[in-house]
């Protein structure tokens, strides 16, 4: 399509155009080969400056054609064929004289007008111009593709059959479930950290360990680069009371800073116990390591029910430096995120 449509435009609007655009497309990739140090662009740009300027050159010989009567001769004295050939196709355009007596009404005759080469590349060089300018400063006046990062979404797991006692277990909720409530827009804000966004987001639903999966325990997990939020949901019949009672039994109260409170008018514990750190080989010389004590987690445990009749919802929040947030921050989290936990019925 762009071969016809050169070979149909006139000599005075084809080459004033691939003189413009030559030119301009030939500065716009050596500026950019320069600024990008790109030694392919460079050639590119090279070959567009040297294209046009052949075409200049062409343009300069054809005007000095049409200032003599005939085509200029070479060196030798036979006629340049480049000359000759631009001479003629700008000859095209001029009218033939009439032939005298050929029937023509008496009277003064006006001899047609030849086009203005000059107003002809003028007006192409202007027209392709504007366009290219256009495309030249159109990155920097169009607005910039948005490259924001986008905050992880959840996982999606609906087709995965779920463990059989979730069927058996009233109000107890998915993995899916727990990880859209938890993967909340101002979570980051809630932890302390409004600017950063979720890397992470997934739900599973588990059963809890050493039950033989006769305890359904679903859960989710949210990450940023600060913080890891995990919210899980355990449908045992151990009520907050006894949880503390067993951890009182088992001697390490101090070392867990346990603390009760209530939340939402719910029975509620605060405590804390390192994460595990396990190292896992994917193959080579290498081999897995002993399973490690990972780095200090804060966590708040609440009663499904203000009658706290067994099972709880556990908020946990570490992070990789050891650091933690207060525990207002895992306060706010439970007031935001719990209230919008689905209950279920038995399916």
């Amino acid at each position: 399509m762009l071969g016809l449509l050169l070979r149909v435009l006139p000599f005075w609007v084809r080459e004033p155009l691939l003189i413009a655009v030559g030119s301009v497309l030939g500065a716009r990739i050596t500026y950019l080969a320069v600024h990008e140090h790109d030694r392919v662009a460079a050639v590119l740009g090279a070959v567009f400056l040297v294209f046009t300027a052949i075409r200049v050159r062409v343009v300069v010989r054809a005007l000095r054609a049409r200032r003599s009567p005939g085509p200029a001769a070479s060196a030798d004295g036979a006629p340049s064929e480049a000359v000759a050939r631009a001479w003629a196709q700008a000859q095209v355009a001029a009218p033939a004289p009439a032939p005298a007596g050929a029937g023509l009404a008496p009277g003064p005759v006006t001899a047609g007008k030849e086009p203005n080469p000059w107003g002809q590349a003028v007006a192409a060089v202007a027209v392709f111009g504007a366009i290219a300018a256009a495309l030249w400063l159109a990155p920097d006046v169009l607005p910039a593709e948005d490259d924001t990062p986008r905050p992880a979404s959840c996982s999606d797991t609906e087709d995965e059959a779920l463990p059989a006692v979730y069927e058996k277990t009233p109000r107890a909720v998915t993995g899916d479930e727990l990880c859209e409530a938890l993967n909340r827009p101002d979570l980051a804000r809630l932890l302390g950290t409004p600017t950063e966004i979720a890397t992470s987001a997934s739900g599973t639903s588990n059963t809890a360990a050493l039950t033989d999966g006769k305890v359904a325990q679903p859960e989710a997990e949210v990450t940023f680069d600060t913080y890891t939020v995990n919210l899980s949901a355990t449908y045992d019949g151990l009520s907050t009371a006894q949880y503390v009672e067993l951890v009182k039994i088992a001697g390490n109260e101090g070392e867990k800073n346990l603390r009760t409170l209530t939340v939402l008018g719910r029975p509620a514990l605060l405590s804390s116990e390192h994460t595990m750190k396990i190292e896992i080989s994917l193959g080579g010389e290498g081999s897995s390591g002993p399973v490690q004590q990972g780095p200090l987690a804060r966590t708040l445990s609440v009663a499904l029910d203000s009658r706290d009749r067994g099972g709880f919802y556990d908020i946990t929040v570490w992070s990789e430096s050891g650091a933690l947030p207060d525990d207002g921050v895992l306060l706010g989290i439970a007031e935001k995120v719990l209230p919008t936990v689905p209950e279920r019925s038995v399916r």
